[in-house]
């Protein structure tokens, strides 16, 4: 004869609602169980009666649990009712904040902007782009990270960078340029040097002069040996490579060490402090540099960064550059 296992048998799982509760209903039922009174939930909520009391029966019905006790005089919550209501509550908030952060996106320069900076560009430019942002863009969350140019182009390419403020062209697919201005480069010596002072130093006077470079790495060490280049200095003239920054560069060359070339909007803020210094301007036309912000082609941003942009050359009028008409270039 067959045994019949008496024990405890193994719980099934429930059968799921035949329905998904729809924000409505849980809208109808947290009003009722704030205010315990169905005219008064439904004039809450900008409901009327009738439609307030189907929607929460049919939450019931889709929740296959009663929510509400109804009696003549007042409106109870069933003990399912009080756990559910909280439940509800933590939906509503959700979705809610949902719908405000897709506001967010939604507007423009609000939200986080994440911006990389070249070493070469950030001292001299970031009071002028700090300020516009804060004067025109207060709802912005600029945040700003200063490295080399090849860790920003990975930057902006795996997403951990939204935008680069750097020296162009990179010639990278991938990746827009909005050009902002170009700058003439400016040579830098002692002060009794006798280039010093100058307004028309041709470009072959870089020849045979002992120039000093950042380290490598640094793109504005890579313009200024084409520059070189462009004058017909020799592979074998002497090029000195001992500084990480262009304050530690110009400081090198108050000691006599040798001569270097500075970007003009950095001009100011290197030499003003130091009276062993002196600049000289090349004939026209002067060894430049073009300084444009860089984003992910096709970036779902881009009509906003373009208007970034153009409200960037508008406050950099006032420095020593010449700012780029995009449409033009």
């Amino acid at each position: 004869m067959t045994q019949v296992n008496q024990g405890v048998r193994p719980k099934q799982s429930g059968k799921s609602p035949a329905k998904q509760p729809s924000l409505s209903q849980l809208r109808a039922f947290t009003a009722v169980a704030e205010h315990l009174h169905f005219r008064d939930a439904a004039a809450a909520i900008g409901m009327s009666q009738p439609a307030l009391s189907g929607a929460v029966s049919t939450l019931e019905e889709a929740l296959g649990v009663q929510l509400i006790e109804r009696t003549t005089r007042k409106v109870l919550l069933s003990p399912a009712g009080e756990r559910l209501a909280v439940r509800a509550g933590v939906v509503l908030e959700a979705v809610a904040a949902l719908m405000e952060e897709a506001e967010a996106v939604r507007a423009p320069f609000t939200g986080v902007l994440r911006l990389g900076v070249i070493p070469t560009v950030a001292p001299y430019l970031l009071p002028t782009v700090l300020r516009l942002v804060h004067e025109r863009y207060p709802d912005l969350d600029l945040q700003v990270h200063e490295e080399q140019t090849s860790s920003l182009l990975e930057g902006l390419a795996a997403g951990r960078l939204d935008l680069l403020l750097l020296a162009v062209p990179l010639g990278v697919p991938g990746v827009t340029e909005i050009p902002l201005f170009d700058e003439d480069f400016v040579l830098v010596m002692e002060q009794d040097h006798w280039l010093g002072g100058r307004a028309d130093i041709p470009r072959d006077a870089l020849r045979e002069l002992p120039l000093l470079l950042l380290d490598e790495g640094h793109c504005l060490r890579d313009q200024a040996l084409d520059i070189c280049r462009e004058a017909g200095r020799t592979q074998g003239a002497p090029v000195t490579t001992t500084a990480a920054g262009l304050s530690t560069l110009v400081q090198l060359v108050a000691g006599g060490l040798g001569v270097t070339l500075l970007p003009r909007t950095a001009v100011t803020v290197e030499t003003g402090r130091n009276d062993a210094l002196s600049t000289g301007y090349f004939a026209d036309p002067a060894p430049t540099r073009r300084v444009a912000l860089a984003m992910r082609t096709g970036s779902a941003r881009g009509g906003e960064f373009e208007e970034f942009a153009a409200a960037l050359r508008e406050a950099m009028k006032p420095l020593p550059v010449r700012t780029v008409d995009a449409a033009a270039v």
